[in-house]
């Protein structure tokens, strides 16, 4: 059935591609819609899901690079994604415009979605079912303003699929908008389903309760609505819907996908082939620029995104095993410069440039080390695919943040269900093969989560942000301060939008 759902999707989304570079504004439509069908409303809510796994694959390291955990890999090429990690920011660099432009894009193809739902109701398609696809409409669409405004700060929140909107619109602050969010997701819990998205028959790895709960939950935790967060996860771990996978190390790769631990992902297939349709997110912008796969002839990445050593020594301070094997490849060159502190002579057996799947992972000019946790062993490829990642999911959301978010809201003074704060963190601590604690404070929640979370969608960035902790985000030469917690507007934005262009003025 996923695989099946998932060539839809290719379909969808290959036969619309052309009308969805296209915003909708005065757009006509020639061809007679039947709205009184069930089956056409259904093909709508896959180009909406078609459209989020559609992302460009400089939108997730964009946002997620300026961390302690992370480093752009190599300068020169692509010089200005190196300056974004360094906290200096220009405002005409094409990544940063990026983000911008393809997350409201999604967002307006998102309302132009939901306005064809309230066609398909006009025309008698049962109201509940027709809530449900606009509420999951509405919990992406949130999802991707999160993505904004954490990235901007100060944005619009648009509602229709009319881009000229933007002129008329007022600005929201951050804080406006972590507050629509919640809103929103309050507005449409009641009208989605509760199944673990692996378990929906309907569309697999679609949108629940929970993810919306999720969203709310981010939106809070960037408010610093510690109660809000606990009532929010509380929910979603009183639910008993989702559960921790047990192997780490293959949760982020093919047996992971659809994991029982996943909220949100984004979902891609060769579809069982290794030939013909696909359809792919660009691993390789992550992978090794050189290495030995043990299948002959898969290929290798480009050597962006490197773990940072901070985080490294972090990990090897504590004793990690699994998860320092998982998020982090080695090359002999970054062993070497880790062993060159006094402080780690001798390496756990792990530390290796060869993977326990037989990769060689070989040295190469412009990173130490990979991004394991976008790494797809080469004997996971399908025979007769070759690019690096193919057939890989992008993992959104998971439950593991939401244990760790739960356990912060509750060591700063909030009150939950579900577990303890201790119960949270030691539950993520016991699949990473270490000791319980007691007590836990709120320094020994965030390195849980440094070690957990590292290297996704900029989740440590945002924790130290949040929190105040700007030294930590001063490493290794740079200097962040508070000034530098937004990217600025993209030029052309700007440009084409007085209201931007007033704003960075005042």
């Amino acid at each position: 059935m996923i695989v099946t759902l998932l060539f839809a999707i290719g379909v969808v989304f290959t036969a619309c591609h052309d009308d969805l570079d296209e915003l909708p504004e005065n757009r006509t439509f020639v061809e007679e819609i039947d709205y009184t069908s069930e089956s056409n409303m259904y093909d709508v809510l896959v180009g909406v899901y078609a459209e989020l796994a559609s992302r460009g694959w400089e939108d997730i390291p964009t946002v997620a690079v300026r961390g302690d955990d992370v480093n752009h890999g190599g300068e020169g090429d692509q010089q200005g994604f190196a300056d974004i990690d360094d906290f200096k920011y220009d405002n005409g660099f094409w990544m940063i415009n990026s983000v911008w432009k393809n997350f409201y894009g999604d967002i307006f193809k998102f309302n132009a979605a939901i306005e064809e739902f309230e066609k398909y109701r006009e025309a008698g398609i049962s109201s509940s079912l027709v809530d449900q696809y606009i509420a999951e409409a509405k919990v992406l669409r949130s999802f991707c303003l999160l993505q904004i405004s954490r990235s901007f700060g100060t944005i619009m929140t648009p509602e229709t699929s009319q881009p000229s909107e933007l002129y008329g619109l007022e600005l929201k602050t951050k804080a406006e908008v972590m507050q629509y969010i919640v809103d929103q997701m309050a507005e449409v819990k009641a009208s989605l389903v509760r199944t673990h998205p692996a378990d929906r028959t309907d569309i697999p790895g679609g949108v629940n309760l929970y993810t919306a709960l999720s969203v709310e939950a981010i939106a809070q935790l960037e408010l610093k609505n510690y109660q809000g967060v606990a009532d929010a996860t509380s929910e979603i771990i009183s639910s008993n819907t989702y559960q921790l996978a047990d192997d780490f190390y293959q949760l982020f790769k093919t047996p992971g996908k659809l994991s029982s631990e996943n909220i949100l992902e984004l979902q891609y297939s060769d579809f069982g082939e290794g030939t013909g349709d696909r359809i792919g997110h660009l691993f390789a912008f992550y992978g090794s620029q050189n290495w030995t796969p043990a299948v002959e002839g898969a290929s290798s990445g480009w050597g962006f995104y490197e773990p940072s050593i901070k985080f490294i020594k972090f990990m090897l301070d504590r004793g990690e095993t699994v998860r320092l094997e998982t998020s982090v490849l080695f090359t002999d060159r970054g062993i070497a410069e880790i062993q060159k502190d006094g402080e780690y002579p001798n390496l756990p057996s792990f530390v290796s440039n060869t993977t326990r799947d037989g990769d060689v992972i070989n040295d190469y000019a412009r990173a130490m080390f990979a991004s394991g946790k976008h790494y797809l062993p080469s004997v996971q490829l399908i025979p007769g695919r070759t690019s690096y990642g193919s057939n890989k999911n992008y993992t959104a959301i998971r439950y593991a943040e939401i244990l760790l978010m739960h356990a912060e809201a509750l060591v700063s003074g909030a009150t939950g269900t579900g577990m303890s704060a201790d119960q949270a963190v030691n539950a993520i601590r016991a699949r990473a093969g270490l000791g319980n604690l007691s007590g836990v404070s709120l320094d020994q929640v965030m390195d849980e989560k440094f070690a957990e979370l590292a290297m996704e969608w900029g989740i440590r960035f945002y924790d130290m942000v949040r929190l105040g902790k700007y030294d930590e985000l001063s490493y290794e030469g740079r200097s962040f301060t508070e000034d530098k917690v937004f990217m600025p507007y993209p030029l052309e934005q700007s440009d084409a939008l007085p209201i931007l262009k007033d704003a960075i003025q005042e």
